[in-house]
Parts: structure tokens; C-alpha cells; sequence
């Protein structure tokens, strides 16, 4: 094997995404979502595909900036607000950041930074609970397999409509949807501090961390993955660990089994019908 095609049909893929999204607020008892806008293209999808899905009235876009979000973030926020005319507010979230910081004196970025995806889980539950709305998130399938992603943060939210997309099938998704080119263009960061790009911090681009986690997705071994990724053993062996030590983040609390069917374990219940 030479390469892996990860390409997509975005028609197809967006009609069982608008369909899931139906199904499950459906089911929910609900009838509308929030999610969090960051000017980044994950989250303008995700706000796309519910807006056809659910309504644009049923959509409800929250931008929680804080002083380390980048300037062109704000700016393709409005641009994007702008393009789809989705409802839409701001807050500002440095206060709650700033109030932790000083009260607990982290003096880690890292501590820090995880914070502040956790006070934006805080916002838009509150938000949800005062509108009966789920909380979607915009995680796609890159961030979700190596734990790229903040445990009961920007992990913390009711359903994931991209999780089993990669990265690049949600540019090919982009592309189709008509999101704005800078938008799609842009590095990916979560603005947790300043500097910060996805991929300094994965040390790989996307293009190759999808081809090295499809690769073992279909169990392909390290030395076939290395062939068509042309990338060291060790750089795939480094990505297959992230996988594997990341794997609390993907699920709910362990529990030690002593009933018949236990919930989280083998209780099952279906995602959704229909």
C-alpha cells in the first residue's frame, strides 16, 4: 500500500450528520442545540449542520473569547456570524479564568489552560439548562483518537456530530458547506495560549496524523503505516501511545461490574432510531 484515501463524499456525510442530529435532539426530548463558536472551522461546520438540521432558531452560537484568543479568531466569528446569519452571542470569559488563577495560584500553563475550556463547558451548560438545549460539541475523530482535548472541557458536551470524521474529511466537508476560505485556511489552535497551534503541539500535520491513525484504525502494522507516511517508526509508535493512555478521555468513569448488566460496561442502549 502506496497511501490511504480519506477522502469523502461531503453530500453523502452531511445527510447522515443532519440525520443524526435530528434523531438524537429528537429523541432527547428537546428540540434545539448550543455550541461553542471559535472561529475555527470544526465549530463552524458543526453550527452548519445543525442550523440545516434543526432550524436556524434552534442553533444557538456562544463565543467565549479570553485575553490568549487570537485576534483572527474574533474575526472570523463575525465573519462567520456574518456569512450565516446563525443567532449568536459573546462573553467574555477572563474574569472566570483570572478568579481561578488567583485563588488557586496554578502555576503550570497547562493547569491554567485546561481551565478555561472547563469554565466555557460551565457557560454553555448554563445556557442549555435555561434554554432545555443540548450541548453540541465540535470534536472531530484526530482530536478525539490521541485525546487532543480537554477532559470534562470542550470533551465535556452532549454529542459529537464530527467525531468520526478526521480533521481533513472535515476540510473536504468545509469546502462543501461554502465555509469561508480564511476560516479553512486558517492553522488550527485552540487559543489556549498565545503562539499555540494544533499542530507544534502534536508535532505532526494533520494530513500525516490522519494517515498514521487511519493505519491503525485498520490495524495496519508500524512498518506498513511508515511506508506511505514516510514518517519514523517512532513518530507512529508515539502516536499509537497518545491513543492508548488517552483512552479515559473517551469514555464514562470505570465501574467495577456486580450486577447483571452494568451501566457504561454492557447496559447498551441505542444511540438513536429511526
Amino acid at each position: 500500500m502506496n497511501s490511504i484515501d480519506l477522502s469523502i463524499n461531503p453530500k453523502d456525510v452531511s445527510t447522515i450528520v443532519k440525520e443524526f442530529i435530528r434523531t438524537y435532539v429528537k429523541n432527547s426530548g428537546c428540540t434545539s442545540v448550543v455550541l461553542g463558536l471559535s472561529g475555527g472551522v470544526d465549530s463552524a461546520v458543526s453550527a452548519i449542520l445543525c442550523k440545516e438540521a434543526l432550524g436556524v432558531k434552534n442553533v444557538q452560537c456562544v463565543f467565549l473569547p479570553d485575553g490568549t484568543t487570537p485576534a483572527l479568531d474574533r474575526k472570523h466569528v463575525k465573519l462567520f456570524v456574518k456569512t450565516f446569519h446563525v443567532p449568536f452571542r459573546e462573553i467574555e470569559i477572563s474574569p472566570f479564568v483570572e478568579s481561578f488563577r488567583i485563588a488557586l495560584q496554578q502555576k503550570k500553563r497547562m493547569t491554567l489552560a485546561n481551565i478555561k475550556p472547563r469554565v466555557r463547558m460551565i457557560l454553555l451548560y448554563e445556557y442549555a439548562n435555561e434554554t432545555g438545549s443540548l450541548v453540541c460539541g465540535t470534536s472531530n475523530k484526530s482530536e478525539i483518537l490521541v485525546g487532543y482535548f480537554t477532559k470534562y472541557g470542550d470533551g465535556g458536551v452532549d454529542f459529537q456530530p464530527l467525531g468520526d470524521l478526521y480533521k481533513t474529511q472535515i476540510y473536504q466537508l468545509a469546502k462543501y458547506l461554502k465555509i469561508p476560505a480564511p476560516i479553512i485556511k486558517k492553522p488550527p489552535t485552540a487559543g489556549l495560549w498565545v503562539g499555540q497551534t494544533d499542530e507544534k503541539e502534536l508535532r505532526m500535520s494533520y494530513q500525516t496524523l490522519d494517515q498514521v491513525l487511519y493505519g491503525l484504525e485498520l490495524k495496519l502494522d508500524v512498518g506498513e503505516i511508515q511506508k506511505f507516511t514516510k514518517i519514523s517508526k517512532e513518530q507512529i509508535e508515539r502516536i499509537r501511545k497518545m491513543r492508548i493512555t488517552s483512552q479515559h478521555k473517551r469514555r464514562t468513569p470505570l465501574i467495577p461490574k456486580i450486577g447483571v448488566r452494568t451501566p457504561g460496561l454492557d447496559w447498551r442502549s441505542p444511540v438513536q432510531e429511526g
